[in-house]
């Protein structure tokens, strides 16, 4: 049975996504065992994951992503000959933006939506978010004051999301405009 959970894309992952990568569907992300990247070690085949990431305290959902697998396919490109290669020559751009080059760093092939950062959680929706853990508690995101996220430390991370909280982040992805296509890649409207 396939789960959802929720991944925070700080700015730093954000960052460069913004620049060339609005409207592209991202083939693959990276998970590592290294505080400076995400590790989705919780995740299994199947399971779909909501990309979020918070700016001015308000919670966007970037992208919907479905893993379909966890290993080094011919699509990844070759090994490195030497240290400096990179690590996944046939992800060009998605591999530096979405962490390849981090410690221990290993490919998650995914069927993505398009990256946009215009699906925002509506304040009322915030508070009612809801994750579980593996013992079945759940709780709701903390330092939410007036619809807005103060603080994304409780958010930070890759947490399982209740079956409730997922199906509401997929309406907001489902109900978003669609992006109008640019050069034959959808492109977000500015």
């Amino acid at each position: 049975m396939s789960v959802a959970f929720t991944a925070l894309w700080t700015q730093d992952v954000c960052r460069p996504l913004r620049k060339g990568f609005v409207g592209r569907r991202p083939p693959v992300v990276f998970s590592g065992a290294h505080g400076s990247s995400i590790g989705w070690g919780s995740v299994d085949t199947g399971d779909e994951v909501f990309a979020l990431h918070v700016n001015k305290c308000v919670i966007h959902v970037v992208s919907r992503l479905r893993v379909l697998d966890w290993k080094q396919s011919a699509c990844c490109g070759a090994l490195p000959a030497f240290w400096a290669d990179p690590a996944y020559q046939g992800h060009p751009g998605w591999d530096d933006a979405l962490g390849a080059g981090r410690c221990g760093a290993a490919p998650v092939h995914v069927d993505a939506t398009p990256i946009r950062f215009d699906v925002t959680v509506p304040g009322e929706l915030l508070p009612t978010l809801t994750w579980r853990n593996a013992k079945g508690v759940t709780r709701t995101p903390k330092h939410v004051v007036d619809g807005r996220l103060t603080n994304s430390m409780s958010i930070q991370g890759v947490y399982r999301l209740t079956e409730g909280s997922a199906a509401d982040l997929s309406a907001l992805i489902d109900a978003a405009p669609p992006l109008p296509a640019v050069g034959g890649e959808a492109r977000a409207v500015a």
